[in-house]
């Protein structure tokens, strides 16, 4: 979308005569062809060794100015223009009653275009004199038209005087319509059908759709003769079957008889017109076909078959057929036609008396504002093909997709200019310009020029080191050689393997700026004088940091991306002048406390620590734990460092002896510590440390009484050994007391138990008497 409104826009500015600069787009451009396909202002040098060695074809290809300010001779630069040949130009209103009049010229032209560059064309329209006019009279035959019909039937003879002012060639025909006869648009009573008008009307015709009456024809009496035979029709609802006629009308050429000539179709009604979608409510479902139907009779065939046509087909049709239309109609229908005339071009709307008596007059008016301004246009215009329109004519100067000419009288020649452009490359298309209206035809046949010839191809020529043929200043190397001139042979390597290693990453070759020649980068010059550099052409002297719209400020070199600054310039952008006061801390001086580096005048702080000064490092863990070690051997000369404290723990500032003492109030910011830890003999240690500039570099306070834990006394703890021992001693004692007892316990209820059982008597259980009684049971009572 963006570049068809690019081209439009190219095509406005040349037709008033503004030229846009002249660029040449930098695209992929390997041949010529490529390069003229790339813009409209693009050319080509053809011009042997022009190119530097390594340098890409695509520096062949700009404009013509900067080629030449490059060192190729005017004589080598290859630009295919637009250019135009004209055909067939009979000269402008001249024929007679047996040859067709000419006034449009010229009749055919060939153009050669560049894509992208407008061509502008002019012709010229001139009205001709005595040119033939056919005009065809489309009555609306409904009851409440049955005043006008008497007086059409004497319009023939009117009608023809008043087109003889005009011409000497003027023929007239005529045709009738009412409606569909169908429900709901006309009563289908059989009755109704043979008499669709009302009961007092001495003379009604059946009913119909549409009818043509009369081709065209010079002869007024066989007008009045076939126009008097016919009587009025009538349907049911007020809207009638405008649309149908007028689609008829349109497309049954040779019935009608419609010449080459300028085509009037006058439309006289009273009423509205039913459209597309209308028939729907007649069960009519069938789209209207735009074709001519008529039977035998000269009726239409398929009016109760097929739709009401919609507007926009009736508007492409009488274009398509140049007919222009004049709807004579009544005042309380003017303002349905005069919104249909802004529809349908090279249409004009008259108001038709309650009778019809005025409209030959109203004809006669019309055709003239129509005959009068001439519009010029496009039929056919293929894709890829853009097209505006001028005029010398004072409501013409606005490039349209028309052009517009009012008030154009017979034998006045008017001018019109054409800009065709072609948007992209094809073969060979054509359209015609036409004149709606009139029935000629500007045939236009466009071809596009994409390619460049660059004469006779060099055989084995010494630009390509005898291994090639050069073409448009270009080698195309024999089997075996590559490079700009065939200077490279492949040998063991392979084409593609020597392309590999000019790839950085597996990126584009060279980075795409710059050839690969034989294994090896070599980097294109560019034409704004941009040094491009690197193995793989990957650096330039443009790509850094901007400041005050300058590379590097001004203030240094562009180095592969970053800036490389002048003696008293730092930063990014060497927007800074080197200065360290601003990272200085008041009490030491040191710049950025030896953490960061100062840039700008700014501390830019390393590890964690935090400006301005990169003292506090809130993220950073205590060295308390670290340190032990140190501070032992330097508080109290024990521990692991004791041997070498000196040189092992160099790191750490030790003025416990020292005049210098915890300052009161102390700041207790993330750079000083408070410190306990235990040293080797498992004694507190306490000390406290503040962090010097640097890194692992601190001072130490060191408190010289360390908190030990008093040793135990040994008569206590043989004491409470032996204690201890007594104690268990005793306690197991008493356990194995008093299970004995318990066991004896046990024994003497067992002894109890038994000593019980002995004892002799009538309670023992082993006793039993001397004496054994027994009784007999048959002598108890003796």
């Amino acid at each position: 979308m963006y570049h068809q409104l690019a081209l439009l826009l190219q095509i406005l500015l040349l037709s008033r005569g503004i030229h846009p600069m002249e660029e040449c787009p930098k695209t992929i451009v390997n041949t010529c062809g490529d390069c003229i396909r790339a813009g409209p202002f693009c050319m080509w040098c053809n011009q042997l060794n022009f190119t530097k060695t390594g340098e890409l074809n695509a520096a062949r290809c700009d404009t013509k100015d900067l080629l030449v300010k490059k060192g190729c001779d005017p004589s080598n630069i290859i630009s295919p223009n637009s250019s135009h040949f004209l055909e067939r130009n009979e000269p402008l209103s001249k024929g007679t009653p047996q040859t067709e009049p000419i006034q449009l010229r010229p009749q055919e032209v060939t153009l050669m275009l560049r894509p992208g560059k407008p061509h502008t064309l002019p012709f010229r329209f001139k009205r001709a004199k005595d040119y033939p006019v056919d005009l065809y009279y489309l009555m609306d035959l409904s009851y409440s038209m049955k005043d006008d019909l008497e007086n059409v039937k004497n319009l023939g003879e009117r009608l023809l005087e008043a087109l003889g002012k005009i011409t000497s060639q003027a023929r007239i025909g005529f045709g009738a319509f009412v409606d569909k006869t169908v429900l709901p648009f006309t009563n289908t009573n059989k009755k109704a059908l043979n008499k669709p008008c009302p009961e007092e009307a001495k003379y009604c015709q059946p009913a119909f759709g549409y009818r043509h009456v009369l081709s065209m024809t010079e002869n007024k009496d066989d007008f009045k003769q076939r126009v008097s035979s016919l009587h009025i029709s009538g349907n049911l609802d007020i809207p009638e079957g405008s649309l149908d006629a007028i689609m008829q009308a349109a497309v049954c050429e040779n019935e009608i008889g419609w010449g080459n000539s300028t085509r009037l179709l006058v439309l006289t009604t009273d009423a509205g017109f039913h459209m597309a979608g209308d028939g729907k409510l007649g069960s009519i479902l069938l789209p209207n076909d735009c074709k001519c139907h008529m039977s035998e009779d000269m009726m239409y065939s398929k009016g109760n078959d097929l739709d009401y046509p919609s507007v926009g087909q009736v508007a492409r049709k009488l274009m398509e057929k140049n007919i222009q239309t004049i709807f004579a109609v009544t005042t309380k229908v003017q303002p349905i036609y005069e919104k249909l005339k802004e529809i349908i071009p090279r249409s004009e709307v008259g108001e038709l008396s309650e009778d019809s008596e005025n409209v030959v007059t109203l004809i006669e008016r019309a055709y003239k504002r129509l005959s009068s301004k001439v519009i010029v246009t496009h039929e056919d215009l293929p894709e890829h093909i853009t097209i505006t329109y001028t005029s010398n004519c004072a409501n013409g100067a606005q490039p349209s997709s028309r052009g517009t000419c009012d008030n154009v009288t017979i034998d006045q020649e008017v001018e019109f200019n054409v800009t065709v452009m072609a948007e992209e490359c094809f073969g060979t298309k054509s359209f015609h310009i036409i004149a709606p209206g009139f029935r000629e035809k500007m045939k236009v046949t466009v071809t596009t020029q994409c390619e460049c010839d660059c004469g006779n191809t060099l055989i084995n020529h010494t630009h390509c080191n005898n291994h090639g043929n050069s073409s448009c200043g270009i080698c195309s190397c024999e089997r075996g050689y590559v490079g700009q001139g065939c200077e490279c042979k492949l040998g063991d390597k392979a084409e593609s393997e020597l392309k590999m290693e000019c790839q950085r990453d597996n990126s584009t070759e060279c980075s795409g700026r710059g050839s690969c020649v034989c294994g090896v980068c070599q980097c294109d010059a560019s034409t704004d004088g941009m040094a491009i550099y690197g193995t793989h052409c990957e650096c330039d002297d443009r790509s850094c940091e901007v400041y005050q719209n300058k590379i590097c400020g001004g203030k240094g070199q562009c180095d592969c991306g970053t800036c490389k600054c002048n003696l008293d310039f730092e930063g990014s952008a060497c927007q800074c002048r080197k200065s360290t006061e601003g990272c200085r801390n008041g009490n030491d001086g040191s710049v950025c406390s030896d953490r960061g580096k100062c840039e700008c005048n700014r501390c830019q702080c390393q590890e964690g620590y935090q400006p301005p000064f990169c003292e506090e490092c809130p993220a950073c863990s205590s060295p308390c734990l670290n340190l032990t070690s140190c501070i032992e051997c330097l508080g109290f000369e024990t521990g692991e460092f004791s041997k070498n404290c000196t040189k092992s723990c160099s790191h750490i500032e030790n003025i416990q002896d020292k005049s210098e003492a915890v300052p009161k109030g102390w700041d207790r910011g993330s750079s000083w510590w408070n410190c306990k830890e235990r040293d080797t003999n498992n004694c507190w240690m306490l000390f406290t440390i503040k962090q010097q500039d640097g890194f692992n570099r601190y001072k130490a306070w060191i408190n010289s009484v360390r908190e030990c834990p008093e040793p135990p006394g040994i008569g206590t703890i043989i004491g409470g050994v032996f204690g201890s021992v007594a104690l268990i001693g005793l306690v197991v004692f008493s356990i194995i007391i008093c299970l004995i007892r318990a066991q004896d316990r046990k024994e003497w209820k067992n002894f109890e138990k038994a000593r019980k059982a002995e004892l002799w008597g009538p309670n023992s259980e082993i006793f039993k008497t001397a004496t054994t009684t027994v009784k007999n049971p048959l002598h108890d009572g003796d």
